[in-house]
């Protein structure tokens, strides 16, 4: 068995936008067990799908504490996939200030806003409150505490994001990373081809929500892209699919045939930071 990673700090996942983690269907695919695997210590972020980024910045900072105290461990290497990269940002700033987290790795997070979210915000602010207030209906229904659809989605403007940058500084001694993903085509992943075609028309490639501009932040790895033929959505990066992208290989480094493998060699080079 492999001990790649196996880091000094344990691992905690944060979830983005519309699911919670459940253990019997996984955010994260196979990815923790492949962690698990390989010698990692892997926890879970547990916050609301659509509270506000505040609200879940703030159970993110007990749900760190209840980690600390379990492990013993005095920091946490958290990746963060989508919004949960901002929850993450936000608790890191504003409340721990650095003291117990040594990387934030974030996967298609958008830290810039997005400029199609900016043009569906010009419908009526009625409508906007209305698909809301239904939203958080089904929300609660699925278990959250606090949702609050109306701010998440004004939260993803690019003016509003430019703000939240501001007052959000990094923290000096935590170790910020981020990756960025496309889909090849529409037809690269039948659920996103629609919202990936709106993004396009609108941004340019993306992985059917996110850009690679929306989501450089810290130090930017890159845009990575599967090895066959469909590109990398959303879903993908978080292995909804449960398998393989695709069975052939290749030695170019942005360039991913499976997600697991990806996140395992991820967090193996944590372990090679000393994190």
């Amino acid at each position: 068995m492999s001990r790649m990673c196996d880091t000094k700090y344990p691992i905690l996942l944060v979830h983005g936008m519309g699911f919670h983690d459940h253990r019997l269907l996984n955010y994260w695919g196979r990815i923790p067990k492949r962690l698990e695997r390989n010698g990692a210590r892997v926890f879970y972020g547990n916050q609301d799908s659509h509270a506000s980024i505040e609200s879940n910045g703030r159970f993110l900072y007990h749900r760190l504490q209840e980690i600390l105290k379990e492990t013993g461990a005095e920091k946490v290497n958290i990746i963060a996939h989508s919004k949960g990269g901002l929850d993450s940002r936000w608790m890191i700033s504003h409340l721990d200030k650095g003291l117990h987290v040594a990387s934030l790795t974030t996967i298609a997070t958008p830290h810039h806003g997005s400029h199609t979210v900016d043009q569906l915000l010009r419908f009526p602010v009625i409508l906007v409150k209305i698909v809301s207030l239904f939203c958080d209906f089904w929300y609660r229904l699925m278990g959250d505490r606090n949702p609050d659809s109306y701010e998440v989605f004004h939260s993803l403007t690019t003016e509003w994001m430019a703000g939240f940058n501001g007052e959000t500084p990094d923290v000096e001694g935590v170790r910020y990373q981020s990756y960025a993903f496309v889909m090849k085509h529409l037809w690269s992943d039948l659920w996103m081809w629609f919202p990936c075609l709106i993004v396009r028309l609108i941004e340019g490639a993306n992985d059917g929500l996110v850009t690679p501009k929306a989501a450089a932040w810290g130090e930017f790895r890159g845009i990575y892209t599967g090895c066959g033929s469909q590109g990398i959505s959303h879903c993908d990066e978080v292995d909804r699919r449960r398998r393989r992208l695709t069975k052939k290989q290749s030695q170019q480094a942005d360039q991913v045939s499976d997600m697991a493998e990806f996140y395992c060699n991820l967090v193996g080079e944590l372990r090679t930071w000393g994190l």
